[in-house]
């Protein structure tokens, strides 16, 4: 190397191919890893378009973690390692690029991807092993910058930062969008993988796949419209089909499309088509997960209702975030309309998709008030199969990531660990733990109340989604108009005196939501429950099976439902709460049981609780039958694996009831209340 920081060559060295190194590390899900997508496409466009291709060599990516060591160890020879990076994987990978720099000085380091800061300087001076970062697009550069090689002149390189040897910064302005994506080669199709996947015979691999890029929206807590903020561009249909017939004979099962909008353009309902068909003839892909487009109510539906019939789906992700004016028009998505997910939820559920809705905790102008009304709505509205309650955490390259704009707001972040839902605790002896800036206040949410609307989320999930206590809930709701709120609220305030395990229940959620106000984990963990994090409510509904404290925990909620209710002035049909409540607690599966049970009931509960989960008119009927609830067909003599099958799985599709059916049925003289 040469004073001025460039690779010098001898001309030995000069027709010796260019090691390249690629780092895209993902977290494993269940047992499987993402295929590295995003350096795949670097190599692809590189081997295509260099003038020379046999100028480089491309060792196989690094796409999971492990030991830190191991991974310089694979690296140490390479004459340039590329590393794409985001939340997940940001401060591992810094970490194998200052030890790899300080093995192998004369390494070219690049960083890229949406963790590399937009305004980097700070960053660039904080970690100065690496050479160069790229902002957006990177294909292009990235070729660029080997194409220069052994020169590092990138002064007029666009989208890109640098430290010069004279400890000047430069940040070039990006450089223009590919207009034609298709002008990217596949790597699916190029073969890209065929190495990796032959090397790792092993490996489960679950598909990255775009089918387009870009997003006309400015959400302020994302950093994909944030990035872009531009004209949606397209690949080919016929590269798209090409590539969902790769993953077919390929046999990944699982398709995570990295799309802002799916269902944005008018092709994605042909595009949800296509790979529902080769589901049908070839078994694969089984799932597909797409985010839904925004305001495009009738094609958003479409797409979603033939992944749905393709079974590629467990459930529509109906991404509100707020329903408060005041927060929507915070974070820039007043011109998203609210009646465009009320319609599709109306409509998913009229049509028996399961649908979830995504909630953030912790927005700025959102109040504890306002967060409270809107999951009212949501229930109201027909969710009754699972809203999820995000926290909110900063991403850098996102506009709330802004000093001024936390400042705004009052906006009070703690640093904690990244830790995903349902995931192992693994212990590497040589590894960098990633961290997130989690929103745990603001000026319209303090602290306490921080607390108290997380407690409430908690709650709120182990009654009504996790299947608890929902049909007496619904119920309650419907004879007496009292707001699905309220009685949550009174869950969590329960006289500790008279109510000791719910209390305790109520205690814990607060405990755990001051304790990730402390830097503590989003997750709870449990070394005896699967030795994974669970979500608090989940927790809770497993501690209550392992500690056989369900009989009492449904004693002490009818005690309190019904005292609720006549505080609230109601007097009738009090008799069916009662009876919801024995029902409710019949039908929530548990481990070691095997006989089947038989209710004699008053009322059609059942077929009043199945209209209100699928929308329909739902008026409570006196009517005498006998319900049958099947609990050995599938009974669990393993709690390991009803922790797994039963509360892990059921998450997003609610499965944690049994089977039942009417056996007899004799209508009485009786009206509807």
């Amino acid at each position: 190397m040469n004073s001025n920081g460039s690779l010098l060559l001898s001309p030995t060295t000069a027709i010796r191919p260019l090691t390249i190194g690629l780092v895209q590390i993902n977290n494993s899900f269940s047992g499987q890893n993402y295929l590295p997508y995003s350096v795949a496409l670097l190599q692809t466009y590189t081997e295509h378009n260099s003038a020379d291709p046999t100028r480089y060599r491309f060792l196989l990516p690094l796409f999971k973690r492990v030991r830190i060591a191991d991974a310089v160890d694979q690296l140490v020879d390479a004459d340039v390692v590329g590393f794409s990076t985001y939340a997940w994987n940001g401060r591992f990978s810094l970490e194998i690029a200052r030890r790899l720099k300080a093995r192998n000085p004369n390494v070219l380091i690049i960083f890229g991807g949406p963790h590399v800061p937009d305004q980097p300087e700070a960053f660039m001076r904080a970690n100065p092993f690496i050479d160069i970062a790229v902002h957006n697009e990177g294909e292009a550069i990235f070729l660029r910058i080997l194409e220069s090689l052994p020169a590092r002149d990138w002064a007029t390189l666009a989208g890109v930062s640098f430290i010069g040897a004279d400890g000047s910064f430069t940040r070039n302005a990006n450089g223009a969008r590919f207009r034609d994506l298709d002008d990217v080669p596949s790597p699916f199709l190029d073969g890209a993988f065929d190495r990796l996947m032959a090397a790792n015979p092993n490996e489960s691999w679950i598909g990255l796949w775009e089918t387009n890029r870009g997003c006309p929206f400015r959400c302020t807590f994302c950093d994909w419209g944030s990035a872009t903020a531009a004209k949606v561009t397209k690949f080919g249909e016929e590269r798209l089909f090409k590539e969902v017939d790769w993953f077919a004979k390929k046999k990944i099962e699982y398709i995570f499309c990295c799309d802002a909008n799916f269902g944005i353009q008018k092709r994605d309902v042909d595009i949800a088509q296509y790979v529902a068909k080769v589901k049908q003839e070839t078994g694969f892909p089984r799932a597909l997960s797409v985010q839904n487009t925004k305001n495009a109510t009738e094609r958003a539906y479409e797409t979603q209702k033939i992944l749905s019939d393709a079974g590629l789906n467990k459930g529509v992700a109906l991404s509100m975030q707020s329903v408060d004016p005041t927060t929507l028009e915070a974070i820039k998505r007043d011109n998203i309309s609210l009646d465009t997910y009320m319609e599709l939820q109306r409509r998913f559920t009229r049509d028996r998709v399961e649908t979830y809705s995504d909630l953030i905790l912790g927005l700025p102008g959102e109040t504890h008030e306002s967060f409270l009304h809107g999951v009212n709505l949501l229930i109201e509205n027909g969710q009754h199969n699972r809203i999820q309650f995000n926290n909110l955490s900063i991403l850098p390259n996102a506009e709330m990531g802004a000093p001024a704009y936390q400042g705004k707001y009052g906006m009070k972040t703690v640093e904690s660990l990244i830790i995903n839902i349902h995931g192992e605790r693994v212990e590497l002896d040589d590894d960098v733990h990633e961290v997130q800036d989690l929103v745990i206040a603001t000026a319209a949410m303090p602290l306490a109340d921080w607390r108290r609307t997380r407690s409430f989320c908690w709650m709120t999930a182990l009654l009504h989604f996790d299947k608890l206590f929902q049909i007496p809930l619904l119920l309650a709701h419907s004879i007496s108009g009292m707001a699905y709120r309220d009685m949550v609220e009174g869950f969590i305030g329960a006289d500790a005196v008279k109510y000791p395990t719910i209390a305790g229940i109520a205690r814990f959620f607060e405990d755990e939501a001051l304790s990730i106000q402390q830097g503590g984990a989003e997750y709870v963990f449990s070394k005896e429950y699967l030795n994974i994090f669970w979500p608090a409510d989940e927790y809770i509904f497993i501690k209550l099976t392992a500690e056989q404290k369900f009989d009492v925990f449904y004693r002490e909620a009818a005690q309190l439902l019904l005292e609720m209710l006549r505080a609230h002035g109601t007097k009738s049909p009090l008799d069916a709460i009662e009876e919801a409540i024995r029902l409710n607690g019949a039908l929530v599966r548990q481990p070691f049981v095997k006989d089947d049970v038989t209710l004699q009931l008053n009322y059609d509960l059942l077929g009043f609780w199945q209209n209100m989960r699928n929308g329909e008119p739902a008026a409570l009927e006196a009517k005498s039958m006998v319900v049958k609830i099947d609990r050995s067909s599938k009974p669990y003599d393993d709690f390991q694996t009803w922790c797994r099958e039963v509360v892990w799985w059921g998450n997003k599709k609610g499965a944690y009831l049994y089977d039942n059916r009417v056996e007899v049925a004799e209508r009485q003289l009786a009206g509807h209340y």
